[in-house]
């Protein structure tokens, strides 16, 4: 006697739609963001932001939030917060210009110190969450007014009572490693596109876009390494593991402790690279730099598809986030609105994302 055949397939193998792939991206709102964002200012703003020119000058602050943002993304898949993120470019900015300034380190040692000494910090904000098991909004929170105020102490301290350290522009000029961390790449490719009257030019005949700034290059290196160790690599899993679930990924093998204490020193040394480069450009640092740039940051990764539970999220996502802070930072000076309306947008747009992206998540587990 033969079995009789199922009458269903079995949903195991079911395929999945495109548009039910699609709606699983982490980054798919902020996609729509970005683009719904230009169609916008392509309608109400003046045409010269989107120039050559216009588009570097919204790509800069972007860059340098982005940064910080694909850092915070990082983290939060992982299953946790850091609010001091803006503080600690304040922190590293005064570190570095220390060690160029006052102790006259060459750029080859100041650097790798810099990172070296913004990893420890971030070291021991992880390291007091996962041995105190107190929640890492807390923890992070508290380093937010130690790290600011140490740094208003530090700066007296290595001025003598100024809240600015001053010269470092001076100190670094004519080093080797200067260009990687300041001011404009691919100058003679730009020279030679005004040559050949591809870019517009000044009517001395130089361009009006001297090359690209250093901040776009790395964050759009960084964004494409997050994204690659995410996707690609066993490090990607873990950290999705243990933001998902830390109980189950430690019982599958995971270094749950491990992943998320290096999360927090990844996430510390984003801030110091944008400390070295904020600080180079402006050839000074101050105890207000980054300020309230952590909000900002956790505010693009959410914007960018991160669940605030953890274990979803895209550094492409926050990628993407970060340049629609910039379009619109920038972009309300080329309109006749308000600037004061960019706060309305940042709470706006938390509150979409947050929906956007809770809506995601019980499409993706099934929870009603």
């Amino acid at each position: 006697m033969s079995d009789a055949a199922p009458t269903d397939a079995d949903e195991r193998v079911k395929k999945e739609s495109f548009f039910s792939k699609l709606m699983k991206k982490p980054e798919l709102g902020a996609i729509a963001g970005v683009i719904l964002v230009t169609l916008f200012f392509l309608a109400t703003a003046d045409e010269a932001m989107f120039s050559l020119s216009g588009i570097m000058n919204f790509m800069t602050p972007a860059a340098q939030l982005g940064i910080l943002a694909i850092g915070a993304a990082m983290l939060m898949i992982g299953g946790e917060f850091d609010l001091s993120i803006g503080s600690m470019v304040a922190f590293a900015g005064l570190f570095f210009a220390a060690c160029v300034v006052t102790w006259g380190l060459p750029l080859v040692l100041a650097i790798p110190l810099t990172f070296v000494f913004s990893a420890c910090v971030g070291a021991i904000n992880g390291t007091i969450v996962i041995r105190s098991g107190l929640p890492s909004f807390i923890v992070t929170l508290a380093f937010l007014f130690i790290l600011r105020g140490l740094s208003l102490v530090g700066l007296k301290w290595a001025t003598g009572g100024a809240t600015q350290l001053r010269g470092v522009r001076d100190a670094v000029e004519g080093d080797w490693l200067a260009p990687f961390f300041s001011g404009d790449a691919f100058g003679g490719l730009f020279n030679w596109l005004a040559t050949n009257g591809i870019v517009d030019t000044f009517k001395s005949g130089a361009p009006k876009v001297p090359g690209i700034p250093v901040e776009i290059l790395w964050f759009i290196l960084i964004a494409l390494i997050a994204t690659y160790i995410l996707l690609r690599t066993p490090v990607g899993n873990w950290i999705f593991a243990a933001g998902g679930d830390k109980t189950a990924a430690s019982n599958s093998g995971v270094p749950v402790n491990r992943v998320k204490i290096s999360l927090f020193m990844l996430t510390a040394c984003c801030a110091a690279l944008v400390a070295i480069i904020t600080v180079m450009d402006a050839g000074s640092t101050d105890a207000r730099r980054g300020f309230q740039k952590e909000f900002e940051a956790i505010i693009a990764a959410v914007i960018g598809g991160c669940l605030l539970t953890g274990g979803y999220g895209s550094a492409i996502g926050a990628f993407f986030g970060s340049i629609i802070f910039g379009m619109v930072v920038i972009g309300l000076t080329y309109t006749n609105f308000d600037q004061d309306w960019f706060q309305v947008f940042l709470g706006s747009m938390l509150l979409i994302a947050v929906l956007f992206n809770n809506a995601i998540r019980k499409r993706v587990t099934g929870e009603r």
